[in-house]
């Protein structure tokens, strides 16, 4: 269990004491889905708690924060650490520095009000039977996504963050990782959320293809910025098939 409390703590504010975390990042990789479940619960639950006494677009907006709250804005700072240096630098080696740097330039600005923008609109407007699986499953597909990543890809720099998790095992965490979301998919959105798991997996692969090219392996803050785009991508394709017979959970 040790494995699991790891992902616990790293990817939310949960308060998990120290004892009951391992050093073993890479194997924490195979609990990521199911904390990104729990993560939706904790959405879900919010929104059916203010569901009728505030107006739509004030939900979502609190969602969208309530999100970054659990999450402490890891994923979201990594986000805009990734739009700076991948749009702000013209090397490998400059891209990096920026992506260091502390200071938020023009285009993390610009990508985060996009981002939210995007993850606000959906939400708003999202009803009927697809807003309750979606909830529950979207943020999950983010750390699904950033799982591939870390599989699929190697690491840029010689130390960082990111780099525990690419020293250890990762075809086991991937294929426990890949059981969990799997199966959250079928069960929860059917015939849609398995349309959901193939857009977030090609969206992972694809980013970290192109951002490996261009930084030469990934980091920490594309993980992050990988986890932010499928959690986007998704909720758009979500809103795509609110209105076909796919929204439509098989339970």
């Amino acid at each position: 269990m040790r494995a699991f409390f790891t992902a616990l703590g790293f990817l939310t504010i949960a308060p998990v004491p120290r004892a009951m975390m391992g050093s073993n990042y890479s194997m924490s990789m195979a609990y990521f889905p199911v904390v990104g479940l729990a993560i939706g619960a904790a959405l879900w639950g919010i929104d059916k708690g203010m569901e009728g006494r505030l107006p739509d677009a004030v939900i979502a907006a609190l969602l969208v924060a309530a999100l970054m709250i659990m999450t402490r804005g890891l994923h979201t700072e990594g986000f805009m650490d990734t739009c700076d240096g991948l749009l702000g630098g013209h090397t490998r080696e400059r891209r990096l520095e920026i992506m260091r740097d502390p200071h938020v330039g023009a285009f993390a600005v610009m990508g985060v009000v996009v981002l939210l923008l995007v993850k606000w609109s959906v939400l708003m407007s999202l009803d009927g039977p697809s807003r309750g699986w979606t909830l529950l499953l979207f943020p999950a597909m983010g750390k699904w996504a950033m799982v591939m990543s870390v599989t699929a890809f190697p690491y840029a720099r010689s130390e960082g963050l990111g780099r525990a998790f690419q020293e250890g095992p990762k075809a086991t965490p991937l294929v426990i990782a890949g059981i969990s979301i799997l199966a959250a998919a079928l069960l929860l959105g059917g015939v849609g959320g398995m349309i959901l798991l193939s857009l977030a997996t090609g969206v992972s692969v694809l980013l970290g293809r192109v951002m490996a090219s261009m930084l030469g392996g990934l980091t920490g803050d594309t993980y992050g910025a990988i986890n932010e785009s499928s959690e986007a991508a998704v909720l758009v394709m979500v809103a795509g098939l609110a209105s076909t017979e796919l929204s439509q959970p098989f339970f």
